[in-house]
């Protein structure tokens, strides 16, 4: 594993290291890794599954649940494998045009939950705001314009990232102190000004997750105050209840996500292992987590879930 030091020669492939500092307890750390992601595979593709085929399930805030639960996939498939292969083989070399793919993926999908969220709180305010006109509004055409919003807006966000990494010269390092790459991590190992890759970054948070945070924000206060001038108390915690489990969700997502982007480009005093084990928090406790809360607390799912599992037993 060489290092060059000297300018005008760019790394073309890097290593991974893992969790630095916890390089003799992998075989351990890869325990949660490896059930955190059995589980998100499992949870969220029967969530897909029960969706997709049950008609009675094809209203708005189910669609927008499976495309969650898609998210949710593929956040975990972009880093978790690569982060086994490093812990059970010390396969952690990878090329650059793979690890800015991956930061690619991983940054873009990341940003579609956030927007994923946000629509299903716009949702929610819908139905509790306008129940009469819920299904007139969202229609299953706009659900899919929907979608595509949320999918070009990821993208574009992260698509100019794809060019400030490749002007980089990277004649620092090539080990990477990570089990994934990352844009700000990978940026540090390069000889060149990043400040751009940096203000970048930072301007991608803020028109991104700081804006969706405040519109759901918005949201809620909006539903709050409907809820409260309902005349019924029955009315009231029957409404509540239907925005529990996105409260939740919400609370699990953007907690660690933003707190570990936050620490990784300003909390240069934190121990390296700290900052990547937050990093993989919100990529594997949220897509884990996800659909049992949906399915513990949504009594549709709930339904589907135990027919499918126990209506052959009969």
């Amino acid at each position: 594993m060489t290092t060059l030091n000297h300018t005008g020669v760019s790394h073309t492939v890097f290593h991974l290291l893992g969790i630095p500092g916890l390089e003799d307890q992998h075989m351990w750390i890869s325990i949660p890794f490896l059930i955190s992601y059995v589980i998100t595979l499992l949870g969220n593709s029967l969530l897909i599954c029960i969706i997709l085929t049950k008609r009675s399930l094809h209203e708005p805030m189910y669609l927008f649940l499976c495309m969650l639960a898609g998210a949710d996939i593929v956040l975990s498939t972009c880093t978790v494998p690569q982060a086994l292969a490093i812990f059970w083989f010390r396969a952690g070399e990878i090329s650059l045009d793979r690890c800015i793919t991956q930061i690619f993926l991983l940054t873009s999908t990341f940003i579609s939950e956030s927007a994923i969220l946000l629509v299903m709180a716009f949702d929610r305010y819908i139905a509790i705001c306008y129940p009469l006109r819920y299904t007139t509004i969202l229609t299953h055409r706009l659900i899919g314009k929907i979608g595509m919003t949320v999918l070009l807006r990821s993208y574009c966000t992260v698509f100019p990232v794809i060019f400030l990494l490749k002007r980089l010269t990277f004649c620092k390092s090539n080990i990477l102190p990570n089990t994934a790459c990352k844009h700000i991590v990978l940026a540090r190992v390069s000889c060149d000004d990043i400040r751009v890759n940096t203000w970048y970054g930072v301007f991608a948070l803020i028109s991104t997750l700081v804006v969706d945070v405040v519109l759901i924000l918005i949201s809620y206060v909006l539903i709050l105050r409907a809820v409260l001038h309902m005349p019924s108390q029955d009315a009231r915690l029957k409404a509540l209840n239907t925005c529990g489990s996105h409260v939740c969700v919400i609370l699990l997502f953007y907690g660690p996500g933003i707190f570990s982007v936050l620490t990784q480009r300003f909390g240069r005093h934190i121990p390296p292992h700290i900052h990547v084990l937050l990093a993989n928090v919100y990529t594997l406790a949220p897509p884990m987590l996800n659909p049992i809360i949906y399915g513990i607390k949504t009594k549709q799912i709930r339904e589907q879930v135990f027919h499918v599992f126990f209506s052959k037993q009969k």
